[in-house]
């Protein structure tokens, strides 16, 4: 930047940090639900739904008492979904995409058929992958497949129809597309940013979701049915968790406006990018590496409970006083989702040698709540949540952490699509939660009676 605009940039940064500071006295006297957060840390009321539920406790006699978390799609519970899938050695990504936008579970002549729609729906438009992706690439995927949402408005013929039939018709396409979206914008990024070889692979329509994001981003497009597998897993139990997270919310927002579906699901894709919500597992894999590279046993509890530890006293990793994946704002006794990695995934660790690193993520999972209540003085229930393990099981299936939070979105979409096909038919209103004003008026200045605020 010149001289005059780092100044003036820094003197205006300066200027608008003092006047949005708001004096948290204020978010008290005024019962401020901060975060759309109640004082007991349940999420306030603003809707309904039937897509997702996520269940930690029950009430009885008006007390909150723990339970292990569960965690249901249209009513199904996840865990029953996922078993049947990998009992009988069927796939399940495609038959929870289906129950999540229809509302019910797929015959096997319908599930069949689904899976055709998707494949043919997944080629990407002519010249969108030189024109839209490769011509502007970005060192971030999550914003490279933001942009390429939003660009695929301009390729469809009745783009701003939010008629059911159409609105279900694009859903379907963006599911489909949603892995061709981040292979090729990692792709991109991998060439322009990391000065590596490009390779693009064509989808292959015999491949489910999960055998064709393997495919499309390795050179040689190869992969183990365990791999496949284990990655089917992650976007089953990443498709959806109910109307209140972040991006979903952020879904039923936009879609209330009446706004198109790309504009919807690229709003929920940059809610998804925020390291609070879809980018923890990056957080949680960081801390784990280093943890990794600061202590000589990882059979050593009292090495594990020191580095834990020096993580809440700000002494170790990003100084931050998080661990990270330990703890989650619904989820007390436990985690479905993490129950079912930890049931499945081992065995990709075996296959993989990765069962000393598989065993260490155990042990600092049982032992970082005790620490945490111990340096904290809390009695906080904590369980380590599905994003402590995420960030290792996409480790064990070769993907750069640059994907993490692509992959979750590629599975979230199918939740999305859910939650804004609802609003259409439920929603009724445009959410327009209400914010106090707590500036004070003044009167109007003329302009050559003002003081400067920024002139330094």
């Amino acid at each position: 930047m010149s001289d005059l605009k780092d100044n003036l940039i820094s003197k205006l940064t300066e200027n608008a940090a003092v006047k949005s500071h708001i004096n948290p006295e204020l978010y008290t006297k005024y019962n401020v639900k901060r975060g759309l957060r109640n004082n007991d840390g349940t999420g306030v009321l603003v809707g309904l739904t039937e897509v997702g539920e996520v269940m930690s406790y029950i009430v009885d006699d008006a007390d909150r008492i723990p339970i292990e978390g569960k965690l249901f799609y249209q009513g199904y519970e996840v865990s029953d979904i996922v078993d049947n899938a990998w009992k009988n050695g069927r796939y399940g990504f495609e038959e929870v995409a289906f129950l999540l936008m229809t509302g019910e579970l797929p015959t096997e002549s319908e599930l069949n058929d689904f899976k055709k729609l998707l494949a043919e729906s997944r080629p990407l438009p002519a010249g969108f992958t030189e024109d839209m992706i490769l011509k502007a690439p970005s060192p971030d995927v999550m914003n490279k497949l933001a942009r390429s949402v939003l660009a695929l408005y301009s390729y469809d013929d009745n783009p701003d129809s939010i008629k059911l039939d159409n609105v279900v018709r694009q859903c379907v396409e963006l599911i489909a597309r949603f892995p061709v979206l981040i292979a090729y914008g990692y792709m991109a990024r991998r060439h322009y940013v990391e000065h590596q070889s490009l390779f693009l692979h064509d989808p292959i329509p015999e491949y489910n979701t999960a055998q064709n994001i393997l495919h499309l981003i390795r050179p040689d497009g190869k992969f183990t049915e365990a791999e496949a597998r284990v990655l089917d897993l992650m976007l089953c139990i990443h498709a959806e968790h109910g109307g209140g997270n972040n991006s979903s919310f952020v879904t039923h927002c936009v879609a209330s406006s009446g706004s198109d579906t790309y504009s919807v699901i690229a709003a929920a894709v940059g809610s998804l990018k925020g390291p609070k919500h879809g980018g923890a597992s990056n957080s949680a894999y960081a801390m784990m590496a280093d943890m990794m590279e600061n202590i000589t046993d990882f059979n050593d509890d009292a090495q594990i409970e020191d580095y834990l530890t020096k993580i809440l006293k700000k002494e170790a990793f990003d100084r931050s006083g998080l661990i990270y994946g330990i703890g989650h704002a619904v989820y007390t006794l436990s985690d479905p989702r993490t129950r079912l990695l930890k049931k499945y995934a081992r065995d990709l660790a075996i296959e993989k040698g990765m069962v000393e690193k598989f065993d260490l993520y155990d042990k600092v999972e049982k032992l970082a709540p005790d620490v945490f209540h111990r340096v904290k003085e809390n009695d906080k229930i904590m369980c380590a949540n599905v994003d402590f393990y995420a960030g290792f099981c996409y480790s064990m299936l070769d993907i750069p952490p640059v994907l993490f939070t692509p992959l979750f979105a590629c599975a979230r979409i199918a939740g999305w699509s859910a939650h804004r096909i609802e609003e259409l038919v439920s929603g009724g209103r445009i959410m327009r939660p209400a914010f106090k004003c707590v500036n004070k008026r003044r009167q109007y200045i003329d302009i050559e009676n003002r003081q400067s605020h920024i002139e330094g």
